[in-house]
């Protein structure tokens, strides 16, 4: 079963969400996020990158960062930017991102259920990054940033959405980034208590992004645990802030590579060396789309099928039968791609510690990979078909991890519009 609980959002008064509403806190920097909230005092920003606020120089893991970010949610709490709800609640939350649509249930999802496997994991997570969000979620008292699951999508739980959608919502805005975002409270008790139950017979769910931010929920309930004599397993810090989406809503958009040289080949002996695994076709005089970035008709069109960008052109590349074998997580294209070329012939041995790779999100589209190759910093792209949601449930059940930056999932979830506190 998925254990799924209610809670009491703080969230921002309606006609304060929008300004409130940022991007998740890793995928900006420092200074971005320091240009993003000028000038917006209740800016998320302020919380979940809370070092904007203290001096430039000063280092992201500062004690003091952690005690800011605090400050800064107590100050939103006073200055009436936020409420904190009445009685628990679920809330159910919709993205529209051009013509995709993907509406999620925000709800405290299981630590034990996560500790035990219920809810799986597909990837591997940084020890810093984790400290980091550990130390984050234990100074704020809350969790401010929600983990994005899924789950294989049922039917029923989709009619009752489609019901309770037809309400009025609290939120309804459009971000800076053109995504709408659309908010409903879900706290009669028979609607809420309808979603749990439907929810309970869901065998398995499954994080989609934000293993680090799973992880350092696990890493504060057990610590908490471990030092309340009188646990019960239903205190606050045994739940996580967790967004619940359907699987057939999901986007996954291509992640795609780029190498800083071509490991001391040249660019004909690079196209000799790639046609013993793979087809090559050269695309003659084909440019990347600059104006319809997610629909661009040069992206690969299946699997096993990718893109490479050398010398000022692009080539169509196939991988030939029998490069992979079939494996769950040696037959992901970004795998098939790295066995086959990066590492034996470009040299890359380990993409997470190689500086001579870097990783581009799909949103960024083929043309950031032309910039990148055109502007001399790098020599070779490669543009991959993007992991499906099926490969990602593959690879969980069958408790393996992907290789790294596999899945880049769009839209991104916006943080400070639910925040769930560990205090009733």
């Amino acid at each position: 079963m998925a254990r799924i609980r209610p809670f009491r959002a703080l969230r921002p008064y309606p006609e304060l969400a929008a300004k409130v509403a940022s991007p998740p806190y890793d995928v900006l920097s420092s200074d971005e996020a320091r240009v993003m909230a000028d000038g917006n005092p209740v800016s998320f920003l302020h919380v979940n990158k809370p070092e904007i606020d203290l001096p430039q120089d000063t280092d992201p893991y500062a004690p003091e960062v952690y005690a800011k970010g605090a400050e800064n949610l107590g100050r939103l709490i006073e200055d009436g930017v936020y409420l904190r709800e009445e009685k628990p609640a679920l809330y159910l939350y919709r993205q529209v991102m051009g013509d995709h649509v993907q509406t999620g249930i925000a709800v405290g999802a299981s630590v034990e259920e996560y500790e035990t496997g219920r809810i799986k994991k597909h990837e591997h997570t940084r020890q810093k990054k984790e400290d980091d969000r550990t130390r984050h979620i234990d100074a704020l008292d809350a969790n401010t940033g929600p983990v994005f699951l899924t789950y294989k999508a049922r039917p029923e739980i989709d009619a009752h959405v489609a019901r309770l959608t037809e309400d009025a919502p609290v939120y309804d805005f459009v971000a800076p980034d053109g995504i709408r975002h659309t908010v409903w409270v879900v706290d009669e008790d028979a609607e809420r208590d309808t979603l749990v139950r439907a929810f309970s017979e869901i065998d398995d769910l499954y994080v989609a992004d934000g293993h680090h931010r799973s992880a350092a929920a696990t890493r504060v309930c057990q610590a908490r645990r471990a030092a309340n004599p009188k646990h019960t397993g239903e205190e606050p810090y045994n739940f996580f802030l967790s967004m619940i989406f359907p699987d057939d809503q999901m986007m996954i958009l291509d992640y795609n590579r780029i190498v800083r040289d071509l490991n001391g080949h040249s660019e004909t002996e690079l196209l000799a060396q790639i046609g013993t695994k793979f087809t090559v076709e050269p695309l003659g005089d084909a440019k990347a789309s600059k104006t319809d970035i997610l629909h661009d008709p040069l992206r690969p069109g299946r699997a096993k099928s990718f893109l490479m960008y050398l010398g000022g052109r692009w080539y169509h590349l196939d991988a030939r039968p029998g490069t992979w074998p079939d494996d769950p997580v040696a037959r992901l294209d970004v795998a098939v791609l790295q066995d086959n070329l990066l590492a034996p012939i470009l040299g890359i041995g380990d993409p997470r510690s190689d500086e001579r790779i870097d990783f581009v999100g799909g949103m960024r589209g083929l043309v950031e990979l032309e910039k990148r190759v055109d502007s001399g910093e790098f020599q070779v792209a490669f543009a991959l078909y993007p992991t499906s949601i099926a490969d990602l449930f593959a690879v969980a059940d069958a408790g393996q991890v992907m290789p790294p930056k596999s899945t880049w999932f769009e839209p991104k979830l916006r943080s400070g519009l639910i925040v769930r506190p560990l205090t009733d």
